[in-house]
């Protein structure tokens, strides 16, 4: 047994050391991931800026396309944050926002399993809001399909029909993108009903010792 140090924490071997600093080669991946954040950061930034520049010539459904597409960026920048934050308190070290006026209310119980299931929940929404997107472009399908195009084609969709960029809508795509849907709210639903006996068994377990 590893004796004590007089700080009263256990001292390590010089192989558990290494194991346990091996965590801190996760660094570069949350640098990387705030990187990413920056780049979502320019993508809603245009976006914004072409919906002011082009709203006067776009119709309602192009608008709403488009504010769908943004809502989709901070979706997507909320999850990367939830990552950032929890992965790095999670996996790599203490925070130490005790007391910080802004720290998360969900980060002061966070733990492997509470960030798995919120990372499930986070997914259910982006993927509902593609989901909305498809359902409002999907509302003049013809049979055989409709060219779809990302928001900032949208003032051009004419000059860009059977363009590489744009993906053909059909009713085959949107009913997969839809059993797609459900199948991360069922998975959503598993991962939380086995955090939910694992929580339970731990509790009754802790209950029985004492």
């Amino acid at each position: 047994m590893s004796a004590p140090t007089s700080s009263g924490s256990p001292r390590l071997s010089p192989l558990s050391t290494l194991i346990f600093a091996s965590r801190w080669l996760q660094l570069p991946l949350y640098l990387g991931l705030i990187v990413a954040q920056c780049v979502y950061v320019f993508l809603f930034a245009k976006e914004l800026w072409h919906l002011i520049h082009e709203a006067p010539s776009m119709g309602e459904q192009q608008i709403m396309l488009i504010v769908l597409g943004l809502i989709d960026v901070v979706m997507i920048s909320n999850l990367l944050v939830m990552v950032i934050v929890g992965g790095y308190e999670t996996f790599v070290s203490r925070l130490r926002l005790q007391g910080h006026p802004d720290q998360p209310e969900w980060l002061s119980h966070v733990n492997a399993s509470v960030l798995k299931v919120k990372l499930a929940m986070a997914i259910i929404g982006i993927s509902s809001i593609h989901l909305l997107k498809t359902f409002i472009a999907a509302g003049t399908l013809g049979p055989g399909g409709l060219p779809f195009c990302p928001p900032e084609l949208l003032a051009t969709a004419a000059s860009n029909i059977g363009a590489t960029r744009c993906n053909a809508l059909t009713t085959d795509g949107v009913l997969w993108q839809t059993i797609i849907h459900v199948v991360f709210i069922l998975s959503a639903i598993g991962i939380a009903w086995t955090d939910k006996l694992m929580t339970n068994t731990s509790a009754r377990r802790e209950h029985e010792a004492h």
